[in-house]
């Protein structure tokens, strides 16, 4: 039995056991304050009816004294017993009135008896046989003679009992009306843990990106601080679960691109492989001038996918964080890498006028110097190859904030707004119809940021018509400074 209460127990919801909980709790305060009120009342009124036992055995005694009788000091429903004590033992005087004494006065001689032995007067509570409680009280009258009188406890039973009534009924109408206030107050209360039940169980059967939000925090039903503490970090763990799968999607999506961006770029190099292979064959046997023609063709085109899988693998070895990072780190002059690639670009793209503009004369920082002018060379490429003939480019070196900021600067068209947020994304062209012989394979900027990266640097650009800069931002150590 006990059990199956305990179970229909923990079956009940939070706020109907917080409610009896409640009930519980009340109850027993309920009966503590109960049980001290009517134990007060009964004192008082016991204590009450002593004094009034007092005052009455005081003229009762004086009446005695002086005229032998009790005529005229007699009060209702009241028993009086006279005895001569004056050989020791109690001998019970013939009454006045027969309705003076109950038919048993045992109690009455043991109360007597009692206090032939005792300096003060006897108080005692006794039960009469037929009539009920009385409270019997002892004095001596003079020398040899005691009287005892007994009062009624009826009327002190009966407050007492309606007042234990008065209780009852009092006590537990508030008790219903607490309990049934304090369900609705704590289902007000707890209606915020409901709705992140609901909003948890909405979580299991939808895309966790179009989870329902929880109700305003600040709508006047706040079920306290700490409901509020604990809605407030639900809603930032669904946030952080969006954002985690909003991440967590769009590098799916990017690796998915990735792929199929990179089996294109493959696929293009090995079908003109393919294509210069059949050719080289016929070639051979039926045209032998025009192997060395295909010949190269082949060495090109194999090179130009060796190209691209070393960018594809130097990107894998950067994002994976190698313990052996592809960094080969030393002292090198940033000026002189500058200036070197400077050199590189005016040689290679004639058509492009370059300033260069070096602060410093000489700039010595740890870095990969191979690495970094990979960097330079993939910027100034760029520049070139998305610039029409004769676009003036240049190239800057300073030292700002304890940083080396290179800038690669074109006056082309610009890049539109919405290519300026992938422009670092793995295989995007801004122009998607130029061909692959002049516009590469789209990793170009790709390994500059992740190099930058790995140099523990930035990158970034800022476009408009006439005026693009790529600004490279790498930190300097304490120590070393421009000379």
């Amino acid at each position: 039995m006990i059990r199956r209460l305990r179970q229909t127990y923990r079956r009940l919801r939070l706020g109907t056991r917080l409610a009896l909980g409640l009930g519980v709790l009340s109850l027993v305060v309920f009966a503590v304050v109960g049980t001290a009120l009517t134990t007060y009342m009964r004192d008082y009124l016991s204590k009450q009816l002593d004094e009034q036992l007092a005052q009455g055995q005081i003229a009762q005694s004086k009446s005695i004294a002086d005229y032998g009788t009790l005529s005229g000091k007699k009060y209702y429903s009241w028993y009086y017993a006279v005895y001569d004590v004056r050989d020791g033992t109690p001998v019970l005087r013939k009454p006045e009135d027969p309705a003076d004494l109950p038919q048993d006065v045992d109690d009455f001689t043991a109360v007597a008896r009692a206090q032939t032995t005792s300096p003060t007067e006897v108080l005692r509570t006794d039960h009469l046989e037929g009539k009920g409680d009385y409270r019997l009280r002892a004095c001596e009258v003079e020398s040899g003679l005691i009287l005892v009188s007994a009062a009624p406890m009826a009327d002190i039973d009966d407050t007492v009992g309606q007042l234990i009534t008065i209780q009852a009924v009092t006590f537990g109408l508030a008790l219903l009306a607490l309990v049934v206030a304090g369900r609705g107050m704590l289902r007000r209360g707890l209606k915020p843990l409901s709705d992140m039940a609901h909003t948890a169980r909405g979580i299991t059967s939808h895309d966790l990106t179009d989870s329902a939000r929880l109700p305003v925090r600040h709508d006047g039903r706040s079920g306290g601080p700490e409901v509020e503490e604990l809605r407030t970090a639900f809603n930032t763990m669904l946030e952080h679960i969006d954002d985690s799968l909003a991440v967590r999607t769009e590098a799916e999506q990017r690796l998915r691109r990735f792929v199929a961006d990179a089996s294109h770029e493959l696929r293009t190099p090995l079908m003109s492989v393919r294509g210069y292979a059949d050719l080289f064959q016929y070639a051979a046997a039926n045209a032998p001038e025009e192997r060395d023609k295909h010949l190269a063709r082949l060495r090109a085109e194999a090179a130009r996918m060796g190209f691209l899988l070393d960018d594809l693998l130097l990107l894998a070895r950067l994002d994976a964080a190698e313990v052996e990072a592809p960094l080969r780190v030393q002292e090198a002059d940033l000026v002189e890498l500058v200036e070197n690639a400077a050199d590189a670009f005016r040689a290679a793209h004639t058509d492009h006028p370059l300033t260069v503009a070096t602060g410093p004369s000489r700039l010595t920082m740890r870095m990969d110097p191979q690495r970094v002018r990979q960097v330079l060379d993939n910027l100034l490429t760029n520049a070139a190859v998305h610039t029409p003939e004769g676009t003036d480019v240049s190239l800057s070196v300073s030292v700002t904030d304890g940083r080396a900021v290179v800038r690669v600067a074109d006056a082309g068209p610009g890049i539109p707004p919405d290519d300026r947020k992938r422009i670092f994304d793995r295989f995007y062209r801004v122009d998607k119809a130029r061909s692959r012989d002049r516009g590469g394979s789209g990793l170009g900027l790709a390994v500059a940021h992740s190099l930058v990266s790995a140099h523990a640097g930035t990158i970034d650009v800022t476009s408009e018509p006439g005026a693009t800069v790529f600004t490279v931002s790498l930190p300097l150590p304490k120590g070393l400074t421009d000379r």
